[in-house]
Formats: C-alpha cells, structure tokens, sequence
C-alpha cells in the first residue's frame, strides 16, 4: 500500500510539474534546472545534480539584483528599457492630438471676430458659419495641423526639468545666437509666417492676396489693368514672422522650456480648464505689444522688403492707396484690428499646444518597487533612481517616492521588505542610497558657492610650492594646495560651523587701495615686501615651519595700519621674505600676472563693458538652487518612509541608516542656514503674481529650506526619546 500511494504521489507531482513548465513557457521563461524552481515558486533546489546557471533572473524581493549562482561569464549591463517612447512618447503624441482636436475651435473663432460686424448681426453670423465650410478654410486647418506639430516638436526637442539661468547679460546674449536657438527662432519665424498667410486668406477682403489688380494713374480708361503689391497682405505676413520670432525669444529668456511639476496632483482637464483663461488673457495683451513693436519695425524698415518683392515678383506699387510704412498707413484701426487678432490667434494655438505638452509629460507616472517579471527588472524605481537615466524620468520617479511615501502603505511594505533568499534590504538600501547622494551632493554645491562668496575679490597665490631649509627658524612653508581640495570633498558635521563661520567672516576693505586689493597683482604685493595674508596657510602655526590659518575675506595693507596689527606683521613679513629670496618666480609668469591683472582692472571700470559682464546675485543664487525640487521630493520622500518605519518596518531595515540620515540632514540644514546668512540673500521669497509663464524656480530655495525643516520635525517628532 505504501509503494502504491508513493507512485501515486510521484505521478501528480509529475504531472503538476508539466503543468507548471506549460505555465511559465507561455510567459517566456527559460526552464532550466534552479532557474525553474526560483521562477516558478518552488524553494531554490536544482535538478539534475548541480543547480544550473541562474540566466539573468531577479526576485521580487530586490530590484535587479541577481541571487543564486552567477553566470558563466561575465554579463553586459542591460540598457534601461524605460526610454524615451515608452514615458514621453505617448505623453508629447497625446497633447499633439489634443491640440490638433482644438484647432478648429479655435479657428471658428477667428473666423467669426475676423467678420465682425455688430450693425448687421444676423449677416455676419449666417457669413461666418458660410465660410466655415469653404475648401480654404479646410485647407488653412489642415496646415495649421502641420504647424502644430512642427511647434509640438520643438516643444519636445527643447524641454528642460532644470532651468537655464544666465547669470550676466553677456551669457544671455550668448544663448540667443546659440545655434540651437538660431534653429529655434528661423523656425518659428516661418511657422509664423504660415499662420498669418492662413489669417488673411480666412479674413478675405483686401488681405487675402499678395498680388491684386490695379490701374495705372496716368493710363486711359481703356488701359490694360496691372499687378500690383498688395501690401495689407505683405504687411500680414511680415507681422507674423515678427511674433513667431519674439515667441522664440521669449521662449528662451522666460524659460518658458522649463517643465515645473504640480504641487497639488490634479486631473488634466481640471489644469487645463484653470490655465484656459489665464492663456486667452495673456496671448491677447501680447498680441496687442507684439503688434505696437511690429509697428514701429515696419515704419523704420517697412520699405527695404517693399521694394524687394516688388522688383523680385514684376509687381507694381499702386501709388492711389496710402503706403503702410508712414503715420498715416499705420493709423488703420481695421488693419491694426486685424494683425492683433491675427497675433492673437497664433499666440493662442501654440501657447494651447505649449500648455498641453506641460500638463502631459508632468503627469505623474507609477514605477513599480518589485519586478513581477524579470523583464521589469530596469523598470523598478531602485534601478531607475540608481541608474543615469534622462532627467524627466528620473524627476518622475523621485516624485512616485515621495507619493509612495505619504499614501501608499503597501508599497512602503515593499520598500521595506527583504530579498528572498538572502534577507538583504536591497529596495530600501539603493532608495536611501541615491536620496543621501543627492542631499550630500547638495551640501558640497553650497559649501562651494559660499567658500566663492567668501572668496570673492581675495588676491590668489601663484600656484606652486616654496620650500626652503628646514634649518631656517620662521621659514614659512607653502604646501601644495590638492591637500585643501582633499579636505574640502569630506567635510564632517562637527566642523562645518567652524567652516563656514571662518569663510563667511565680514571684513572692511578701502574701497581706494590698490596694494592687497583684489584687482592687484600677488607678484606685485611679493616685491612691495608684504605678505598676502589671505593665503589659505596664513593663522594659527601648527609647525616651526607650516603658517596656515582658515579661509578669510581679502583686506589691505592700510587696514592692518587701522586696526593696529601693523607691528604683529613684521615678523611675518620678515618671513615671507625669507621664502621669497628662496624660490622666485620667473619674469615671464611675473610679468603675465601683472598684464593680466592690469587689464582686468582697466576694463572693471568700464561702464559699458561692466554692465554685461557683471553677475547678477539673484541669478546666482537661482542658478545654485535650480534643481532643488529633487532634492525637495528626496527630502519628502525620504523622511515620510523614516517616520513610516516607526510602526511599518517589520525587519529594521531603516535603524541602519537613520544615523546617517539624520547626519546628512543637520549637515544640510547649517549650510542651508548660513546659505540664507549671505549678503545679498534675501530671507523672504518675493511675491509672484499669476501669470501664464511659471516662475517658481526662483522661490525653490525657500521651499527646500521649508521641506528640510519639516522633514527633520517629522522625524523627530515620531520618534523622540527614541534618538
């Protein structure tokens, strides 16, 4: 009986085996050995003696991590399949569809105020809707779909999730005749042209043809009829190619390429249903500047492209009609009516395809924390926070973190979860992993820019060491400056204080000294016999031979005079000397210096030359906290999954971490302090006024030292006496 009931067990545990092989070879699967008992549920034991090669597979406990025996040889890296078509391709198709859907509406509606006609309403209405179903207007829309696409194209060619901030006017100038930009601005010029040829050919009347015929004023009445330039229509076309360029350049200069992320998640169509307004407002007050400053281009310039097409098409000017190009042309309350509705119309189908492209691709979109499959195993957020991936999609999936953090409890069980077989916290360490990288990275940026601004008009030491003999008693000793650049990489929170603190200290210069200014030459002080005691070794002596002291503003000579220390230089000066006599520099790299430092001072007190070149500290500061939002969803995202942890970590896979986590943070939160402590700083965010074009880069410092405050009171107030 009981080799009966073994056989029969053998049987459906072969037949449940077949099974499951038909199962998971539908699915793709490779079955082989130990990789079929991992795939298919059953506890990692191989067949056959021996487990085969695991091919490539991951579990659902850790996001691409490979568990098992490892293959043969070694494995490429898979490319991350989340690409470009998979995210953004279907975003940028469906605002496109959009938009093209839209573009009869909004036709219909510059056909119907083109005929405006209040004394006679019934006729204009019944002309309006005659005209909506003409073959002209069909095509017109028909073009105008191609025009959208084009300017969807660039929409999606030139996004950014990190706004581009010039600093001076000079590199602001410099990205307008970037080639790129170039591209940019020809295009829309032409783009423009386009919808202003479709205007006047729907608006009919006198702006529907470049080419009319007209009678000669000195001919007979059985004279032959002539062709003449049409200029209402020349006058169209140049207005539109006019707007489509200032668009281009406004585009630039207003970032409007920048893609800000909602604060609030709402559904597309209530977005776009409370921007509508605001873009119908805003395209028609800039159609109406667009068409004042084509205006007066056109009286200035008016008669060059005139002149042009009339002599390159054999076309005649009819002298009976008043030229456009003088005060009496321009003063046609129907012609200037009718460009500003022209404008209008273009401003508001690309800003309508603008719009769309922004409330598409900020959507946000779910990444999955566990692979169900081993072919989204590059999908995961883990690998996709710890890859390199483009920077929309690794915005998205720092904005799913922090959504996942706040509502989601069943994904935070799999944030928290561990690998199985293994039992290692691969999810939460590769998450808390990249979020610490990017605050850590943060920190850095700003000790830099405040060491820059601490630094800002010190005099430089050539670079170089000048060692004499160690028998010299007082002998100062320069040592190589890696050793600084070595110790400002690693900076410790105990002594950030002391960092910043000794960087940051205010001192008074003579705004009339040149000697130890910041325009003048340390070569020049070396052979004027004082010691330039800004250098980075000038302070407390640790060494009979090493003089070194902590980051300074520059000062003078004649301060050490004011402020009574002028009789404590001397024997440093005395030293300095020593070192000088030692090693001195060579003429040559003398004699550069001072040219350089020359011309620098020449030109700084050029008006003109100063006023496009100097930096602007608002800009500067914007630039530094440009791509904060991330670090604010890694902050969020980072410290609801701390306080989740509390009650929701089963393993304590968190505790590992929150030293460092808390460390990183109250490292932050002192440079972010004294950040805020910097001349030119302004502690409150200034105030934004609605507008059509987001602005709210430049209050993202504000919101990240918001979010890095609440985040460390999140945290501590959940665990407490805990820490």
């Amino acid at each position: 009986g009981a080799g009966k009931a073994g056989l029969r067990a053998s049987y459906w545990l072969l037949a449940s085996r077949r099974a499951a092989e038909v199962a998971c070879g539908r699915r793709g699967w490779p079955l082989n050995g130990g990789d079929f008992e991992r795939r298919c549920g059953r506890p990692g034991r191989s067949h056959g003696g021996g487990g085969g090669p695991a091919a490539g597979a991951a579990p659902a406990g850790e996001c691409g991590a490979r568990v098992g025996a490892a293959a043969p040889g070694p494995r490429p890296p898979r490319p991350l399949t989340l690409c470009f078509p998979q995210v953004l391709g279907w975003r940028v198709a469906a605002a496109v569809a959009w938009s093209v859907l839209l573009l009869p509406v909004c036709t219909a509606a510059f056909v119907v105020l083109s005929g405006l006609d209040p004394f006679h309403p019934v006729r204009w209405i019944s002309n309006s809707f005659n005209d909506l179903y003409t073959s002209y207007v069909i095509f017109c829309i028909l073009l105008m779909s191609v025009v959208i696409l084009v300017i969807s194209i660039f929409n999606a060619e030139f996004y950014a999730v990190v706004p581009s901030i010039p600093c001076s006017r000079i590199a602001l100038i410099g990205k307008i005749i970037h080639p790129q930009q170039v591209i940019h601005s020809v295009v829309h010029a032409v783009m423009g042209m386009l919808v202003a040829w479709c205007a006047a050919v729907m608006t009919k009347g006198k702006f529907q043809f470049l080419a009319v015929p007209c009678a000669p004023s000195e001919s007979l009445d059985d004279a032959v009829p002539q062709m003449c330039l049409n200029e209402y229509h020349l006058f169209f076309l140049l207005s539109g190619a006019f707007m489509g360029y200032s668009y281009s350049l406004l585009y630039l200069i207003n970032n409007m390429n920048y893609l800000p992320f909602p604060i609030i998640q709402q559904y597309k169509y209530l977005r776009f249903r409370r921007s509508l307004p605001l873009l119908v407002k805003h395209g028609c007050v800039e159609s109406l500047y667009f068409v004042r400053n084509f205006c007066v281009a056109y009286y200035f310039f008016g008669y060059i492209p005139k002149v042009w097409i009339s002599t390159t098409m054999d076309l005649h000017i009819d002298s009976k009609l008043h030229p456009l190009d003088t005060l009496t042309g321009l003063l046609d309350l129907s012609l200037f009516y009718h460009a500003w509705l022209c404008g209008v119309f273009l401003l508001i189908t690309w800003y309508i395809a603008w719009l769309l492209f922004k409330i598409y691709a900020t959507e946000t979109h779910h990444f999955p924390v566990q692979p169900t499959f081993a072919e989204e195993t590059d999908q995961c957020l883990p690998k996709i926070l710890n890859s390199n991936p483009p920077l929309i999609i690794k915005f998205l999936a720092l904005q799913d973190l922090m959504l996942l953090s706040q509502y989601s409890p069943v994904r935070r069980q799999e944030v928290f979860s561990l690998s199985q077989p293994g039992g290692h916290p691969h999810n939460w360490t590769a998450i808390s992993r990249e979020c610490l990288s990017l605050l850590s990275d943060l920190t850095q940026r700003l000790i830099t820019q405040q060491e820059a601004a601490a630094a800002n008009g010190r005099a430089k030491q050539p670079a170089g060491e000048l060692k004499v003999s160690p028998q010299t008693p007082g002998a100062v000793v320069t040592e190589d400056m890696s050793f600084q650049s070595q110790r400002s990489n690693i900076v410790p929170r105990a002594s950030m204080s002391s960092l910043v603190k000794s960087s940051l200290m205010p001192l008074k210069t003579s705004p009339g000294s040149d000697v130890g200014s910041p325009f003048s030459s340390p070569a020049l002080n070396c052979k004027m016999g004082i010691l330039d005691v800004n250098s980075p070794w000038h302070g407390s002596v640790q060494s009979p031979h090493v003089v070194r002291r902590g980051p300074k503003l520059w000062t003078s000579g004649s301060d050490l005079q004011m402020n009574g220390s002028h009789h404590e230089s001397f024997p440093v000066l005395s030293a300095a000397r020593v070192g000088s006599e030692a090693v001195q520099p060579s003429f040559i790299y003398t004699w550069l210096q001072n040219k350089q430092e020359q011309i620098k001072n020449f030109l700084s007190k050029r008006v003109l030359i100063m006023y496009f070149f100097s930096k602007h500290p608002e800009a500067s500061i914007q630039a530094v906290f440009s791509d904060a939002q991330m670090h604010i969803w890694a902050l969020e995202g980072l410290s609801h999954l701390v306080a989740a942890s509390f009650t929701e970590d089963q393993f304590g896979v968190v505790q590992t971490t929150l030293p460092a986590i808390l460390n990183t943070l109250l490292t932050l939160q002192e440079v972010v302090d004294r950040h805020f402590k910097l001349p030119h700083v302004s502690s409150k965010p200034p105030r934004i006024s609605g507008s059509l074009v987001d602005t709210s880069y430049k209050t993202l410092r504000f919101a990240l030292r918001a979010s890095l405050k609440t985040a460390l009171y999140r945290i501590t107030t959940v665990f407490g006496e805990h820490l």
